[in-house]
């Protein structure tokens, strides 16, 4: 029902300030404001979308809880698309959306709303076929092996003449 309410007001909200904004400025400057923020959001937008696409990667690299850059990345895309729409409010929810501290407060507030159930990351409990046999049987697979001496030249995969001959 909310999400129905949003679309009905969000419209009525950008024409009324247009309309105001409009009958204020005129037209001519009130759509040079509304092209001028769209170009400077979507610079901003670039910027910090690939800092944060860089904090991700890093949180990868470290192996560290990598949700803060992965949601400050999805409110920087949302606030794109915001500033990417026509209208005065949108684009200040947009441009707020851009800010680290207000990306943090959402966070901290969506985050009170959500119940993790269970999180995981490197290495954590093994999956059900890894685990012991609950008949005494262990994994554990005995075979006999012989260890192959490694010849100079190509292998016989790979030979960059071509000389080597196909089996």
């Amino acid at each position: 029902m909310w999400l129905l309410a949003i679309f009905i007001l969000v419209p009525i909200v950008e024409i009324g300030l247009f309309i105001q904004v409009g009958g204020w400025l005129g037209l001519w400057p009130t759509l040079l404001i509304v092209v001028i923020t769209a170009m400077l959001g979507t610079w901003l937008v670039r910027k910090q979308g690939l800092e944060q696409l860089a904090a991700v990667q890093r949180s990868f690299g470290e192996l560290s809880d990598p949700t803060r850059p992965l949601a400050h990345g999805a409110m920087i895309l949302a606030s794109g698309l915001l500033l990417l729409t026509p209208g005065f409010f949108t684009d200040a929810v947009g441009f707020a959306l851009l800010v680290p501290g207000v990306r943090d407060a959402v966070m901290k507030a969506v985050k009170s709303r959500i119940k993790v159930q269970s999180f995981t990351m490197g290495t954590g409990p093994q999956p059900q076929h890894a685990r012991p046999d609950p008949h005494g049987r262990d994994d554990v697979i005995e075979a006999d092996y012989v260890e192959v001496p490694r010849r100079d030249g190509p292998s016989g995969w790979t030979d960059p003449n071509g000389t080597a001959p196909r089996r």
